[in-house]
């Protein structure tokens, strides 16, 4: 199912929701498009594209696709909104036009499952994809052959989850099945920064909206990090019980970031902000 919230800490009581709907299958993983659009990776193998009416009471459905052959694992908005990326369970990596609700590219490039692939801001046809078969690839479209591997040598083990940099097209977070963060630069991987943030695999990654972004991490071993752009850590919670699937930064103040688990928890933390940032839920102007 999917639910709204106007005001992040009244999630999960439904009572609090201002729209909510059930979907025919689970959800793998989903995104904003633009203000009012969610697109969704399901379990059914499908892609579907929801949309906020007017009002946020109702969530409409606008398509849902049958693509992919297995589990939609993870999607993606490219910069522009009106294209997306999906990867899935069946090795496939795919290319969406939102507005003609059709696939405008598939690719098989990787050979195991597709676990997570993030959007490059500012840039609409480029995109990174990570996958069981240990590759990380750098995607652009525009080019004949698409796909460029990127090796570092700093996370050697399974990458289980990539996150571009808000600010710097050349800059992303990587994690692996081993708990290690690093964040590479594509034009010269082996010069990544790394760090053993957890324990076990790392599930997601959110850079934060500050002047000098934090880096929220999730992982297995059922704790969140929160770290610098040194990679030191800044937070640290532990009151998961269960695995840490995922998170987001609150659109309305900059310190609060929420994590779901399953341990059923939704969890909001205040995380402390880097000095000479002020809080944006308290910003107002005399």
């Amino acid at each position: 199912s999917l639910w709204v919230f106007a005001d992040p800490r009244r999630a999960p009581s439904e009572g609090f929701c201002t729209a909510g709907v059930q979907t025919e299958a689970g959800v793998a993983d989903l995104r904003w498009v633009a203000d009012r659009g969610i697109l969704v990776a399901s379990d059914s193998g499908a892609v579907e594209l929801w949309e906020l009416d007017e009002n946020e009471t109702l969530i409409v459905n606008k398509f849902c696709k049958y693509e992919h052959d297995d589990i939609v694992m993870t999607v993606a908005v490219l910069a522009g909104s009106t294209q997306a990326v999906s990867g899935g369970r069946d090795f496939c990596v795919k290319v969406w036009d939102l507005p003609q609700q059709t696939v405008l590219h598939s690719y098989r490039a990787h050979s195991g499952s597709v676990t997570c692939v993030a959007s490059c801001p500012g840039k609409d046809t480029v995109f990174l994809s990570c996958a069981e078969d240990s590759r990380t690839l750098l995607w652009d479209t525009r080019c004949p052959k698409p796909a460029t591997r990127i090796v570092c040598s700093a996370c050697n083990h399974l990458p289980t989850s990539v996150m571009w940099h808000p600010q710097k097209s050349d800059i992303f977070a990587l994690g692996d099945e081993n708990g290690t963060v690093a964040l590479v630069d594509t034009k010269n991987p082996d010069s990544a920064l790394s760090s053993a943030v957890h324990a076990r695999s790392i599930t997601g990654f959110a850079f934060s909206t500050h002047s000098s972004p934090l880096l929220a991490s999730i992982s297995e071993d059922c704790s969140v990090a929160v770290l610098d752009s040194d990679l030191s850590e800044v937070f640290r919670n532990r009151s998961h019980r269960d695995f840490v699937k995922g998170l987001s930064w609150s659109p309305s103040d900059n310190a609060l970031l929420t994590t779901v688990g399953w341990d059923h928890q939704v969890l909001h933390h205040t995380v402390p902000i880097p000095t000479g940032e002020a809080s944006g839920v308290n910003c107002v102007k005399e």
